[in-house]
């Protein structure tokens, strides 16, 4: 047995991070151990030195193993481009749009390739950790099931389900995803996982007690409540409308930078705002708020999955008109960047031609063929629309757009390089008037990972016997 499933009560129990921690505690212990997620729902996503396109919370995991993402990873992935339709990404490549409805006919192909996928890494590792996708107790997805109990019976998989303590009822989640289970699926799981638990465990442990006498199963951990944990999110439910990114950090001069990123509702990559937040005295905030985003000393405004419905959105809420009327720094990622330009060309999304912001002169149009390119400094681009024509000076290298405060390009994770982040900041800081910020000379946003991925290990290694699942694997 060379692989186990790390299951979750609902989305958001804490798969990814389980699974990412995981990864690390047992790299760090010389096991060659990789992530695998059959089937992922996110637009928070990643090109592989491959040229295949994998979610972001797989790269991640890849990193925690100290190895290169691939599209074996995460062979399939849907990107929601609306409330009914999805984009379908198979080991890497998109192959065409489905709906909820007529998505469950692919399933049982896509089971088998998944399961192909997975099959090949227990041949290559020592052991592999997958992760499910949101409850493995939907019966009525169960039969064409590809993530959960239905790849746990294809690959004979132990299962550990583990439930986030912070939402409340974790006890009776555990309880129910055990007994709507068929008994034969209920038959492989080895553990349950309290997660994000805070406070006295002595006043939890007489539940952990009554709940393995009610289904046989006991907790094998329960992780504490991580304080000021900060890794990649999985979709959008951790970008909130409101929130902060990343850590507080104190800045290093007397100057702060306030950085707005718009909240979009297709927003896709918004992991890209990340890297900025790592650096002292920079505050990431994501709003829709017109009034802050025109304050703020900068504006991101990031990919989506709906450029063009994300525009007219930008339109009926009045942030169109501050971003066209801003003087101080604006970046466009991806989507952002397209919208920025002045027309937009779109019969594979949008269906329709529609006149863009106008702030650069340069047009778009959308191709079938899907753009995935990964640069050399680990950047890389995801995109259907195509600058077409364009009088714009480029930013970086022959691509994207630099006019006055406004920049634009179609590199997603160009700010995690350090030095280009850094000498970035630095332009803000300078347009934005904030002459006593200081930007930090060794700050790095990989390490700054790693330190994330090492945390969680920690918290594993000391909560889990991690031994028990090395012996599954050599049983």
């Amino acid at each position: 047995m060379a692989a186990v499933l790390i299951a979750g009560t609902t989305s958001d129990a804490g798969k990814s991070v389980v699974v990412a921690g995981l990864c690390r505690a047992l790299a760090r212990r010389g096991v060659k151990v990789a992530p695998f997620k059959a089937q992922n729902m996110s637009n928070n996503s990643a090109v592989c030195p491959d040229g295949g396109e994998i979610g972001r919370a797989q790269a991640l995991q890849a990193l925690a193993c100290g190895l290169e993402p691939s599209v074996d990873f995460n062979p399939v992935l849907l990107k929601p481009g609306s409330d009914r339709t999805s984009q379908l990404v198979v080991r890497g490549q998109a192959v065409g749009t489905v709906s909820a409805r007529n998505y469950v006919e692919h399933r049982t192909h896509l089971r088998q390739v998944s399961a192909e996928c997975l099959r090949a890494l227990e041949e290559e590792f020592d052991l592999v950790i997958c992760e499910g996708a949101g409850s493995p107790a939907e019966i009525n997805l169960r039969e064409t099931d590809v993530a959960n109990f239905g790849l746990a019976q294809e690959c004979d998989l132990p299962v550990y389900v583990v439930g986030d303590i912070d939402h409340g009822g974790v006890l009776a989640h555990l309880y129910g995803t055990y007994f709507i289970s068929s008994p034969e699926d209920r038959a492989r799981i080895n553990g349950f996982v309290i997660n994000k638990f805070r406070g006295d465990q002595t006043i939890l442990d007489p539940g952990l007690v009554q709940l393995e006498e009610l289904t046989g199963v006991p907790t094998v951990a329960v992780l504490p409540f991580i304080d000021g944990l900060w890794i990649d999110a999985e979709d959008s439910l951790q970008s909130a409308i409101g929130s902060s990114v990343g850590p507080a950090s104190t800045a290093l001069g007397s100057q702060r930078l306030r950085v707005a990123a718009v909240r979009l509702p297709r927003i896709s990559n918004a992991t890209d705002v990340e890297a900025l937040a790592c650096e002292p005295g920079v505050s990431v905030t994501w709003s829709v708020d017109p009034d802050y985003i025109a304050d703020a000393d900068l504006v991101v405004l990031p990919g989506s999955k709906a450029t063009l419905s994300d525009l007219a959105w930008l339109r009926e809420n009045g942030i169109a008109d501050v971003l066209q009327e801003r003087t101080l720094p604006t970046l466009g990622i991806c989507g952002g960047y397209q919208m920025m330009c002045t027309l937009i060309d779109d019969p594979v999304e949008g269906h329709s031609v529609e006149r863009g912001l106008a702030i650069f002169d340069a047009d778009i149009t959308f191709d079938p063929t899907k753009t995935l390119i990964r640069h050399d400094n680990g950047a890389y681009e995801v995109h259907h629309g195509q600058v077409t024509r364009s009088t714009e000076q480029p930013w970086i290298g022959d691509e994207g757009a630099a006019r006055d405060c406004f920049r634009g390009t179609h590199r997603h994770g160009q700010l995690e390089d350090d030095a280009f982040r850094k000498d970035f900041l630095r332009w803000v800081a300078t347009e934005s008037g904030k002459t006593d910020f200081v930007v930090s000379d060794d700050v790095s946003f990989r390490e700054e990972r790693l330190r994330q991925l090492d945390k969680i290990a920690d918290v594993l290694e000391a909560a889990w016997n991690l031994d028990m699942l090395l012996e599954l694997k050599s049983k």
